[in-house]
């Protein structure tokens, strides 16, 4: 990151809309203050970004991150497999991590994602029980380092912490990691012995707390559904606060009358739903080596139910995912080739609907929102999700935090090799 960074920015110059409109952009604070036509809006030199016609979009969020878990695969070199795999993988290697190593891994990896354009993270954290036989104080080494990352981040993005209780986690465990500040209950209720029982836990937990909830819900192709019985539980719950459930992957394989009930529960307690396409692919089928089943949820069904779907990465370079590049671009391509969106319906849900689903300000080039903008050398947004590119502008609450810029050199073909250009046709004059 250049040494000049953060700076605030007052006004972009020469921005392209997603509907063609080229245009100034005045930031008030953090906040967009005024959208004109290229070269109407004036500012101090000082406090100008000229965007040379770049495309200016809402900021993406990532609305389900395992900031403790990235990057480490080069330390596990896990086995590459499913689920109980991964699992099996990390829970050896977490009991030997240090709150510096984690907070090490996950700094390098939240600074990444803000390169790319992401503002805000909503992260996952393990309370480190070790079946239950931990000792509190080892149990919250995971939230105390991204605690750590959150406070030293403030000041260039957003980062929500959620208490990844396993089944086997104590209570207590659980109420340690959340006094330190951890924002949301979370938890994977599906892996329990009886997977309904273990939502009311964790449930009851987020109801003495006063918090939200986000749960890992369903990540399975076969099995119990859980995900109706978390949105009756919460349905007349207080709307302060966000409720969420991330995978929902067994939606993807109900029948449409099951679907039907599952979804209209989803859509009357407002849950938000989250796919996560990178990692479900990856880790689900494994067992079907013939027309192997996709690991996604029901998107289309949740989406026309007027259910708020975001999109995320979740893991990257770890025992779930072996691979990922940090970049929510990359989420939306596999949204539109293996969820069948549009590239703006794609980009929609990691940006907008990531948002919406976090509980926070909207953001993009539209006044009164929050001035979190990713500015990239594209002229569309199907072309920035096609390409991806490199050459990105990242504003967080009207400041410069990010820059990154290309310079491309392609050799020319040589004038015996080029095709040779046709004559023009004589047209005669009558």
């Amino acid at each position: 990151m250049e040494s000049s960074l953060p700076r605030r920015v007052a006004l972009l110059r020469s921005a392209l809309l997603p509907d063609g409109r080229l245009v100034d952009v005045a930031i008030d604070g953090d906040t967009v203050s005024a959208v004109a036509p290229a070269d109407t809006l004036a500012a101090g030199d000082a406090d100008t970004l000229d965007l040379d016609g770049r495309l200016l979009l809402p900021a993406p969020a990532e609305p389900h991150a395992h900031l403790d878990k990235a990057l480490s695969a080069d330390r596990i070199r896990p086995p590459l497999g499913d689920l109980g795999s991964a699992i099996a993988a990390w829970a050896a290697h977490a009991t030997t991590m240090t709150v510096a190593e984690i907070a090490d891994r996950a700094r390098t990896q939240a600074l990444a994602m803000l390169a790319a354009g992401t503002t805000a993270i909503r992260t996952h954290v393990d309370v480190l029980s070790d079946g239950g036989t931990a000792s509190v104080a080892d149990s919250v080494r995971g939230a105390r380092a991204l605690v750590q990352v959150r406070e030293e981040l403030a000041d260039l993005m957003d980062i929500e912490l959620v208490a990844l209780a396993g089944p086997l986690a104590p209570d207590e465990h659980v109420e340690a990691v959340l006094d330190l500040g951890v924002d949301l209950v979370g938890g994977a209720p599906h892996l329990a012995e009886d997977p309904l029982a273990d939502v009311d836990r964790l449930l009851a937990i987020a109801r003495r707390r006063g918090l939200g909830v986000d749960l890992h819900a369903d990540e399975s192709l076969d099995g119990p559904v859980t995900l109706d019985h978390y949105a009756r539980a919460v349905r007349d719950w207080p709307r302060d606060r966000q409720y969420s459930a991330g995978h929902c992957v067994r939606l993807g394989t109900l029948g449409p009358e099951r679907l039907a009930e599952v979804v209209a529960d989803v859509a009357a307690a407002d849950i938000g739903v989250i796919t996560l396409p990178i990692t479900n692919l990856y880790l689900q089928g494994w067992q079907h080596p013939v027309s192997t089943p996709r690991g996604l949820t029901a998107i289309r069904a949740l989406l026309a139910a007027g259910v708020r779907v975001a999109a995320g990465a979740d893991n990257v370079r770890d025992p779930f995912n072996p691979v990922g590049r940090s970049d929510a671009l990359e989420t939306a391509s596999l949204l539109v080739t293996a969820g069948h969106l549009t590239p703006d319906e794609a980009y929609a849900m990691v940006s907008v609907a990531a948002r919406s689903v976090m509980g926070l300000p909207a953001a993009g080039p539209v006044v009164g929102a929050r001035a979190d903008l990713l500015a990239v050398a594209a002229t569309s947004v199907t072309d920035a999700v096609a390409n991806a590119p490199a050459d990105r502008i990242v504003l967080s609450r009207g400041r410069l935090v990010a820059r990154t810029e290309v310079q491309r050199s392609v050799a020319a073909p040589t004038s015996a090799q080029a095709p040779a250009v046709p004559e023009p046709a004589t047209v005669p004059v009558p």
